[in-house]
């Protein structure tokens, strides 16, 4: 889980965690510390977040009822511990500060704190659907395993506006998206991963409300770097999804930044070439060889590009040369490809000469006897 805390709370956080395992001593109830899961889920006296019955809540203290609760889109601040059925500690957070909706933490907390009220401490119980699902979570979580939490919502706000952040906070607060999106992307959820650097891209930024740019020459050199990163895993994840539109738009972004990008420049001039712009893609590609000449993937690339702007399959094909030889013009580096040399097999001509043989016996014989 990514874990966004307020670095100005950290003495606190770390007070928290030198305490004993639980996070709510005066509420270790039963169901904390004993009860079976399935009996947990058959129990009468928990409600139903959802219909299923595969998340549910029990409230161990009410919250204020004065305060509204929170909504989709606000940002939230939590204390939080999960464990497994044997009672394992798996989670642990005093200060857990995530945006509902933006999928920072699991579905199973988002969905439990719009049901809650400030200052509500409550029992969770989850099902893998609502958790980490078939992946588990390496290496404490196993694939398919429901959690039960202690929670408390301890705050409930608006988000903010990235471009009143200091840019120290943007910087922080973009990497945490980042990285979830590496965390959605590595266990294969690209629509998950692709919105989370959609996220991080928006917080990324030295702008001000006004339009200016308000960062230091330093601080805009950091923030040019995350935004490649996330624009080129955001590409990476729109090919995934098969979104190739997308995927060309992220990385023509990464180019505007930095122009000698390989990455970007190789899958650039690949989905030119996938959309039948060659001219642009070889210019594309021949650029990225330039900067990466031992590249197989780009040779390989250039080979198929030549072979869709001849339309046929026998074609010219591209062939690696070594780097001193390199120049702007890619037509020393076509050879064309071997054909079948042409011409009457020997096998023919013998074949024909001893049918016309036979003929010439035949005609003999006949003519004797007559």
């Amino acid at each position: 889980m990514v874990r966004f805390q307020d670095p100005s709370t950290e003495d606190d956080v770390l007070e928290w965690d030198s305490l004993a395992e639980i996070l709510f001593p005066d509420y270790a109830v039963e169901e904390w510390t004993s009860t079976s899961f399935e009996e947990l889920f058959a129990a009468e006296d928990w409600g139903n977040i959802t219909e299923d019955r595969l998340l549910r809540k029990k409230v161990l203290k009410p919250g204020n009822p004065q305060v509204p609760g929170p909504s989709w889109g606000q940002e939230v601040t939590v204390r939080m511990q999960g464990v497994l059925e044997d009672r394992t500690v798996v989670e642990k957070d005093c200060n857990l500060v995530f945006v509902i909706g933006e999928r920072d933490v699991i579905q199973a907390l988002e969905e439990c704190v719009m049901s809650m009220q400030k200052g509500e401490i409550a029992l969770l119980l989850a099902d893998s659907q609502y958790a980490y699902e078939l992946l588990g979570r390496e290496p404490d979580i196993p694939a398919w395993a429901p959690l039960l939490y202690q929670l408390q919502l301890l705050d409930v706000r608006e988000k903010p506006d990235p471009l009143t952040l200091p840019i120290a906070d943007r910087i922080r607060i973009g990497n945490q998206k980042r990285e979830r999106g590496n965390f959605h992307y590595q266990r294969e959820e690209y629509g998950l991963a692709a919105k989370a650097y959609c996220v991080a891209l928006e917080v990324l930024t030295t702008r001000g409300p006004d339009g200016s740019d308000v960062g230091t020459r330093a601080e805009e050199e950091e923030v040019r770097e995350y935004r490649v990163k996330c624009l080129n895993n955001l590409a990476t994840a729109r090919l995934k999804l098969e979104q190739f539109d997308e995927a060309l738009h992220a990385s023509r972004d990464v180019l505007a930044l930095d122009p000698n990008n390989v990455k970007a420049l190789f899958r650039t001039g690949k989905l030119l070439s996938d959309k039948g712009e060659y001219k642009e893609a070889m210019e594309v590609l021949k650029k990225a060889l330039k900067l990466e000449p031992t590249t197989k993937a780009i040779h390989a690339e250039l080979s198929k590009l030549v072979q869709r702007q001849s339309g046929s399959s026998d074609a010219q094909t591209w062939r690696a040369k070594p780097a001193a030889m390199l120049g702007d013009d890619v037509t020393p580096f076509l050879i064309p490809a071997k054909k079948k040399t042409s011409g009457i097999s020997w096998k023919f001509i013998l074949g024909a000469l001893l049918v016309a043989l036979g003929s010439l016996v035949t005609s003999l014989i006949l003519t004797a006897r007559n």
